[in-house]
């Protein structure tokens, strides 16, 4: 039988060759490089799932929620990595980790009050919110800047780190020009990360709001009922 492919099924194939680029990594100057196109390959699949959902008419609240988590694991995995050998600041995972967790919150009230992440009935309703967080360009950035990451990240760990490293012992200052670029490279994708999660925040700030008063009410009721 022919496997029919759905986004879905791809999302769940990118997160699964993310993890094992990760797994690679460290394990060899071969490895590392084989991890590279590995990761090359995650970031490939998440433009083929989007592509999927919208050629084939099968773009869902779910599947938008299952493309956000797939994206969460493959940012906090490999940033996470980075940061235990040391070629990041531990901070970088720790801003990853916490963006996602206070947007992912607020979206999943916006879906409790039937909003969905993209499409005509999606949180966001400003122009602006949409242009930065829903649009192809900006997906498509975001996209680029952490594939740009996590090459640049594991050439350098290829190349230059480790007993197993392709190339010799450095000048002081060609490695620390090899970090600088690191350092730009990561901190960027992370500003950038946070730009696009800020319009999740204010135009879902709402929606904590509503739950608060929903609650407030519904104890009021249950009081006046006794």
């Amino acid at each position: 039988m022919r496997l029919q492919w759905t986004p879905n099924k791809v999302t769940f194939l990118r997160v699964a060759v993310g993890f094992a680029a990760v797994c690679l990594f460290g394990r060899g100057a071969g490895a590392n490089l084989a991890a590279v196109g590995l990761t090359v390959a995650s970031i490939g699949l998440d433009a083929l799932d989007g592509h999927l959902a919208r050629k084939k008419k099968m773009a869902t609240p779910v599947g938008a929620q299952l493309d956000i988590l797939g994206d969460r694991m493959i940012e906090n995995v490999y940033f996470t990595y980075f940061a235990v050998v040391g070629m990041v600041s531990l901070w970088l995972p720790v801003l990853f980790f916490a963006r996602g967790a206070a947007t992912d919150f607020l979206r999943g009230l916006a879906m409790k009050a039937g909003h969905s992440g993209w499409g005509a009935n999606a949180m966001l309703k400003t122009w602006w919110g949409r242009a930065l967080v829903a649009s192809r360009w900006s997906r498509g950035l975001y996209a680029a800047m952490k594939c740009l990451c996590f090459c640049y990240l594991g050439v350098e760990l290829a190349l230059t780190r480790g007993p197993v490293a392709l190339v010799g012992e450095l000048a002081a200052d060609v490695h620390a020009m090899i970090r600088v670029g690191a350092h730009v490279l990561t901190w960027m994708t992370a500003a950038f990360c946070l730009v696009r999660g800020l319009p999740v925040v204010v135009e879902g700030w709402k929606y904590i709001a509503g739950s608060v008063g929903h609650g407030r009410a519904r104890k009021r009721a249950a009081q006046e009922a006794m």
